[in-house]
């Protein structure tokens, strides 16, 4: 495209106050986790795969991927995956594997253990972690084949001990599936993979079809129509959370780097469905200025430049505040999905950090590190649910059940609280039960 051609860069830059409303601030906080007219499709959809099983599946993976499938190629064979491991290069397979380790290393240190208490006469309380029997993982593979999600998902199942792992994925038009994405997703411990995706993949996870069996979890991030399928399907199964387009902000002072803070601002700008969030929050002026000259210069080297430039349009806003604490307070009202925190001394900001599904402390930190090799898994809350959800974890991938053994001398030290709720609600049934067991001795 010729620079004639190309569209003007137009990057909002403001100054804000917690005790001044300012619109552009106002609206880009307001961003919607689930988009309306993707939520409506997507509801047809999956009632279409309700309904009808895989003839609907077929018919949507005809209409929206254009690969025209019969019910018996959906799954991945294993000569497939054969073939995927002979064209993957070795330096990415050295990559995978260490990725892999890392990620596995962290899951086995985040697993809740079983634990008890002694009651105070003498019995047990507690808690036990069960995994899943199957659990589904989303995994994008339209705009790029995120090989790096296969990992940040399907190996946090297996190291739960889930025994069936179901990833969904799309194929192209031809019904193939990227051979990175198939080596990540074997690498990781994937028992089964088909390839479907969108709204479509959501629909045949949750309600199972005659090919796909129904999962009891879903997890995985995706574009708007996989996120509003995936509210859309809750209470069918259960989800990891809503996540969305990707969305990152930065605390700076004068002490980041211009040529850093765009760069890793651009790192999320790229995804691709143009409706992703990139903030800014200084309290300098000055790297402001810097950060929006490079910002256009570094866009126009990206391969994505297109989709970078729509970003940087619509959805990029740089904010100057007087005090740090001012911009920890709009970066806690924004609740980002990924938060780089490049300022003097990050660490003693931590504490202050409210909303954030992950947060990257330092210049040596780049939100990137988290994307593909850091540990922690990159699927994570976007648009504000970083308010009240949080990003994915091994445990998410195991039930939580509470242990209540009671001796004798516990119920009947109880027997009186027991008695006194039943008769304020009214049920006598929960107090005959109690006391029964003593009118019987």
């Amino acid at each position: 495209m010729s620079d004639k051609k190309k569209s003007k860069i137009n990057i909002r830059c403001v100054q804000w106050t917690p005790d001044k409303a300012v619109a552009a601030v106002t609206r880009f906080l307001k961003r919607p986790s689930i988009d309306p007219a993707a939520e409506s499709a997507a509801r047809e959809v999956l009632e279409d795969i309700k309904k009808r099983g895989d003839t609907a599946l077929l018919k949507y993976i005809r209409e929206f991927d254009g690969a025209s499938l019969t019910a018996r190629q959906l799954p991945i064979t294993a000569s497939e995956l054969n073939e995927a491991r002979e064209k993957v290069d070795r330096e990415f397979k050295l990559a995978a594997n260490e990725a892999c380790k890392r990620i596995t290393r962290f899951a086995k240190a985040g697993l809740s253990s079983d634990w008890t208490m002694s009651s105070p006469k003498g019995g047990i309380l507690g808690e036990q972690f069960v995994p899943y029997d199957r659990v589904g993982a989303y995994i994008p593979g339209g705009a790029a084949p995120l090989a790096s999600t296969a990992l940040m998902t399907v190996t946090l199942a297996r190291v739960a001990g889930v025994p069936e792992i179901v990833a969904c994925t799309p194929a192209d038009e031809d019904g193939r599936v990227d051979p990175f994405l198939l080596y990540s997703l074997e690498l990781a411990g994937a028992t089964e993979i088909y390839r479907v995706g969108g709204i479509q993949a959501i629909g045949a996870m949750a309600y199972g079809t005659k090919t796909i069996a129904p999962v009891q979890k879903i997890v995985g991030p995706g574009g708007p129509y996989v996120t509003a399928a995936k509210r859309l399907v809750y209470g069918h199964v259960a989800l990891d959370s809503v996540a969305g387009p990707s969305e990152i902000a930065i605390l700076a002072d004068d002490s980041a780097s211009p040529v850093h803070v765009a760069a890793d601002l651009l790192s999320q700008a790229e995804h691709g469905t143009g409706q992703e969030k990139v903030l800014l929050v200084t309290s300098s002026g000055r790297l402001a200025e810097k950060v929006e000259a490079e910002l256009i210069r570094q866009s126009a080297t990206l391969n994505r430049e297109t989709a970078v430039r729509e970003v940087l349009n619509k959805g990029t806003l740089l904010v100057v505040v007087e005090t740090l604490d001012q911009g920890m307070e709009l970066i806690n009202r924004f609740a980002p999905e990924h938060f780089e925190l490049l300022v003097h001394q990050p660490r003693s900001w931590l504490k202050k950090i409210r909303c954030a599904g992950a947060v990257f402390v330092g210049q040596w930190t780049p939100e990137c590190a988290g994307d593909y090799v850091a540990g922690p898994s990159h699927v994570l809350p976007t648009g504000g649910s970083a308010a009240f959800f949080s990003g994915l974890t091994v445990d998410d991938f195991r039930r939580r059940t509470s242990i209540v053994a009671f001796t004798s001398a516990d119920l009947k030290e109880t027997l009186p609280v027991i008695e006194a709720f039943g008769r304020v609600e009214g049920l006598d049934g929960h107090v005959r039960s109690a006391r029964a067991r003593f009118e019987a001795l």
